[in-house]
């Protein structure tokens, strides 16, 4: 690191337990994000300042004034731009270190494996069940952790899936594809800012523990949020063997 990135991440480097080494890993890591919205404003943006040499952002929408209720990535100038573009903008004036790639599209499971080979974690901020899926098998495949979050109206959930942990379940172990939940979306049910905030938030931390390998992750976890009475449940989650998705990995 110069002199600029260790004034920078001094605050990162006086813990004891990430200092200048875990500071370098997050600098040579690769960020996935899956979404540019909700979720994945606050947790790009918290990478970004963290130091994560790279961010990829995955996301086909353009942004809309209902957007910017929640969406901290994007602001009032951004209305009518890709996510993608706003995002990278707003990224570059946090840190014009970090390096953004941008997909503009709604990437299919073949696109999200080929660059989930190439990230160190890969977060899903996504709003729809079939991209989860697509997401989860395609870091399945990858062998690279997934931390997923959602949040609606004032409920919020995160858990961190990791293949290379043999007790570790997927998504799918948890939600199977072929028992779908009812899909719903804040466009219709509506959501509190500052949930999607805490969650986006918490993949972040979530992301770099992963990336330095310090504290424990949420494997096995989904912690679940009630925001009306700010209170946290836990469900712990065992691996599926006869999953669909990963049931045959070793």
């Amino acid at each position: 690191m110069n002199d600029d990135q260790l004034l920078r991440y001094s605050r990162h480097i006086l813990l004891d337990e990430l200092g200048i080494e875990g500071q370098e890993r997050l600098l040579a890591a690769h960020a996935m994000i899956v979404g540019a919205g909700g979720l994945g404003s606050p947790a790009a943006l918290y990478l970004a300042a963290s130091g994560v040499g790279r961010i990829t952002l995955i996301d086909d929408d353009d942004v809309d004034l209902t957007n910017l209720q929640r969406q901290i990535l994007h602001d009032t100038g951004s209305v009518g731009r890709p996510k993608v573009i706003s995002g990278r903008d707003r990224i570059a004036q946090v840190n014009p270190g970090v390096v953004v790639d941008v997909v503009q599209a709604r990437a299919d499971e073949a696109q999200l494996t080929a660059l989930a080979r190439t990230a160190t974690v890969v977060l899903d901020g996504s709003d729809n069940f079939a991209t989860r899926h697509a997401v989860n098998r395609a870091c399945v495949t990858a062998g690279v952790p997934l931390v997923s979050g959602a949040a609606l109206r004032f409920d919020g959930q995160i858990s961190v899936f990791d293949v290379r942990d043999e007790a570790s379940p997927c998504y799918e172990c948890i939600f199977p594809a072929d028992e779908p939940f009812p899909e719903q979306a804040c466009a219709t049910m509506g959501v509190l800012a500052p949930l999607v905030g805490i969650i986006g938030s918490m993949q972040a931390a979530e992301a770099i523990k992963l990336i330095t390998g310090i504290g424990k992750p949420l494997v096995g976890r989904l912690q679940m949020l009630d925001a009306r009475r700010m209170s946290w449940h836990t469900m712990h989650c065992a691996r599926n063997p006869e999953c669909k998705v990963c049931g045959q990995r070793h």
